[in-house]
């Protein structure tokens, strides 16, 4: 049985003064002629210096959906692939995400590199990976993981944690590590995002930041354009 907890005031929570919080950007600039034609090159070449930069985990991003009341929600996934020029990410398809990105595919994604005082956001449509594309990433992934793909109902309530451990150690035991294949879930598997717009954000003094756009127009062609901050 859940409990429900008293609300308290947050002014009387916390003694961090939230409104005085700020920083002041001022390690890039980025301009129309620094981008290539490509949003795509862009991308990569904004990844690969975050990798170089050491920032943790620089493939994360946080993943917008919407359910069918057009009430949103997001959170933090992994990209695990730019193929095709589609942003490529895996999941459980019963999951919240799943399920609204099956009845809603639009979607967005946002990447922080904060290191690096950088953003890119971008918004498109999905559809599913193949089963093939799937299964090889699934068997790409470390044991323990493929193994919670499975033990997981991802999105739905469970009544303790020690439940989904002994789910965890039943399906070790019924998969054990160096022997047959851990079988790829049904209901699990890749999504690809294909972008209708890519927006590269740079951090600037005085919160005059530089926003490049790119969009796709009619002719299906990248469309570049810089934004006011």
């Amino acid at each position: 049985m859940s409990k429900e907890q008293p609300s308290k005031d947050a002014s009387s929570s916390t003694s961090v003064q939230l409104h005085s919080l700020r920083e002041d950007y001022r390690r890039h600039t980025l301009s129309k002629a620094d981008v290539g034609e490509s949003p795509f090159v862009q991308f990569e070449k904004w990844m690969a210096e975050a990798c170089q930069a050491g920032v943790p985990e620089p493939n994360a991003m946080i993943l917008a959906t919407v359910d069918p009341t057009g009430a949103p929600s997001t959170r933090t996934v992994l990209l695990k692939g730019l193929e095709r020029d589609r942003f490529i990410f895996f999941t459980n398809y019963r999951s919240r995400k799943g399920q609204e990105l099956a009845k809603n595919p639009h979607a967005s994604v946002t990447f922080l590199w904060k290191e690096l005082e950088r953003q890119v956001s971008i918004r498109g449509t999905v559809k599913k990976s193949s089963r093939e594309a799937s299964k090889d990433y699934f068997h790409s992934r470390p044991y323990g993981s493929q193994i919670s793909a499975i033990a997981s109902t991802q999105s739905s309530t469970v009544a303790s944690r020690k439940l989904l451990e002994m789910r965890y150690k039943e399906l070790m035991s019924q998969y054990p590590e160096g022997g047959e294949p851990v079988p790829l879930p049904e209901n699990w598997g890749g999504f690809e995002l294909a972008p209708s717009a890519i927006e590269f954000w740079q951090g600037r003094p005085s919160r005059l930041h530089d926003r490049i756009l790119y969009s796709l127009n009619s002719n299906n062609l990248w469309k570049i354009e810089r934004l006011c901050p």
